[in-house]
């Protein structure tokens, strides 16, 4: 069994696609998607008013406003390999979400707009990849529009970041005027001699047509443009800016693509470099540090919880990811934080909002435990050989609103709304003794969270409401006696987290925090982990 363990271990590539809103996340996953061939056109090709088809996006917010609002998971075999590819939310609101994806991913896909180049969020999930040591490959999106210089956009990724590119393609022709690629590096387990063609399909729905073309016809075809690209290869050679595996791992170069994910151009060499470089499951640490060897026992962690993403699955859907060991459909496992065993009789594999009957999954893969009753987001599952591994943090909120209902005949409806999205980690759900339990107050990274909670309350529970804000900005960390103390201090307001028992202080402003410091100074105040901004 170990054997088969490693080797079916060593066929998975797990990673996230993040970038900066409307850099073409949602557009480049469902490009991968197309390439791979798990589905048969795309949907994707008429902008953000046109876009009820992108797989990942299946919620009713994100169709309508062509936003990505929450995590989606999509697997698919290619090649030898079987692909877990995360689509992610790009806008900061929603960083909370992105961050638990990357604990899940051994390999991320940064994607930059070719004529934004560096934008804060771009810079922010960076920081976060370098936090986590995983390994970035950048892909330089929408080439076929106007865009910045190609030689400027890797000096500006070195010199903000601190990271070097590596292009493994070139691009032939400016920003709005595509050609193709000249590949630097062996994609695919071979190089073209000369560059890539790139020619889009009717209409956008299909794989783009490309034709490898030898030097001579690449120059007598393209002329300048195609002597251009070879010189400036030539040039990046001189600089030391190629493809190197162990830079790459060691999080100190990204390889570095060019394309337009929305016509398929190069999205198809993304999808063969992921499986060429990008590195297979390995021993996780657990919470004392200590790695998890792939051939241990069964386990994993829950990332993400989500309920009613299909309306004919109206049940609640732990994702985890699994870190060693074979998992087997049925199997009893133990959740470490409360070590209580469950089955996994309903467990899924993932495709969007699609699902289909599970019956092994190894190391790398997502799956979907249906119903697991008492599972919440950040813990760990495990057979044999206990296990647990680090926690998930929680982001510290920047907005606050009372959470008001319009029909008080519907509380019990409404209690059990909040606390199945208070378990999702859509927002961090608080009460405290100046408002009463009948008014719970929401914490968000971003404003945009209250609005997605409003919706899902009245969609999928019946229950309108309606948000007051309220004038904090700043929250920190308390005891028990920092809460009983600070109950009563002017121009704060503590609040009881019950997901985990913990007190959160909220403030107007830093300065609060300072005078609370100065008055308390022996009171706790401890920042929680900062959210998704610049």
């Amino acid at each position: 069994m170990s054997s088969q363990i490693t080797a079916e271990s060593a066929r998975r590539r797990t990673f996230a696609v993040i970038s900066h809103p409307d850099a073409g996340k949602s557009t480049i996953t469902e490009a991968l998607a197309l390439h791979g061939q798990a589905i048969s056109s795309a949907g994707a090709v008429h902008g953000k008013g046109g876009r009820k088809g992108v797989v990942s996006d299946w919620m009713s917010m994100e169709q309508d406003r062509g936003i990505s609002i929450t995590s989606a998971t999509l697997q698919f075999e290619y090649r030898d390999c079987v692909v877990n590819l995360l689509d992610t939310p790009g806008h900061a609101d929603f960083s909370e979400d992105t961050y638990r994806v990357l604990t899940a991913v051994d390999a991320a896909v940064m994607l930059l707009d070719a004529a934004k180049g560096l934008e804060p969020q771009t810079l922010k999930l960076f920081e976060v990849c370098r936090a986590r040591r995983i390994p970035v490959i950048t892909f330089i999106n929408k080439w076929d529009r106007p865009a910045k210089d190609a030689l400027e956009l890797l000096e500006e990724i070195e010199d903000r970041i601190g990271i070097k590119p590596t292009p493994v393609t070139w691009p032939v022709g400016i920003g709005g005027e595509f050609r193709g690629v000249v590949e630097r590096t062996a994609i695919g387990g071979s190089r073209a001699p000369g560059m890539i063609r790139y020619e889009r399909s009717p209409g956008g729905q299909q794989l783009a047509v490309t034709e490898a073309l030898d030097a001579d016809t690449a120059a007598d075809r393209f002329g300048d443009d195609f002597e251009r690209a070879v010189e400036e290869s030539e040039l990046l050679g001189e600089v030391e800016a190629d493809f190197d595996q162990k830079t790459f791992e060691e999080g100190q170069t990204t390889p570095t693509l060019f394309g337009a994910a929305l016509v398929h151009f190069g999205v198809g060499q993304l999808l063969d470099l992921l499986v060429d470089i990008a590195p297979s499951p390995y021993a996780r640490e657990d919470v004392s540090g200590a790695p998890r060897d792939l051939e241990a026992g069964f386990s994993g962690f829950v990332f993400k919880s989500q309920a009613n993403m299909n309306a004919s699955h109206r049940d609640q859907l732990a994702f985890v990811r699994i870190c060693s060991g074979r998992f087997e459909r049925g199997m009893q496992v133990t959740q470490a934080q409360g070590k209580r065993t469950m089955s996994t009789k309903y467990a899924q594999t993932l495709f969007g909002s699609s699902r289909g009957t599970l019956e092994e999954a190894w190391p790398g893969d997502i799956i979907g435990l249906v119903n697991a009753s008492g599972l919440a987001v950040g813990d760990t599952i495990y057979a044999g050989k206990p296990v647990e591994f680090p926690p998930l943090p929680a982001f510290a909120p920047e907005h606050f609103g009372a959470l008001q209902m319009h029909d008080t005949s519907k509380a019990k409806r409404f209690r059990r709304g909040i606390s199945q999205l208070d378990a999702e980690g859509v927002v961090q759900v608080l009460y405290s003794e100046r408002r009463g339990d009948a008014t719970p107050v929401l914490a968000a990274v971003g404003p945009l969270q209250f609005e997605v909670t409003l919706a899902r309350l009245a969609a999928e529970f019946d229950v309108p409401a309606a948000i007051d804000h309220l004038p904090y900005r700043l929250a920190r960390l308390t005891d028990d006696d920092g809460a009983k103390r600070l109950r009563n201090a002017p121009g704060v307001e503590v609040f009881d987290r019950p997901r985990d028992g913990a007190h959160l202080v909220a403030m107007p402003n830093k300065y609060r925090i300072q005078t609370i410091a100065n008055d308390y100074p022996d009171v706790k105040l401890e920042p929680l982990l900062a959210g998704g901004r610049d």
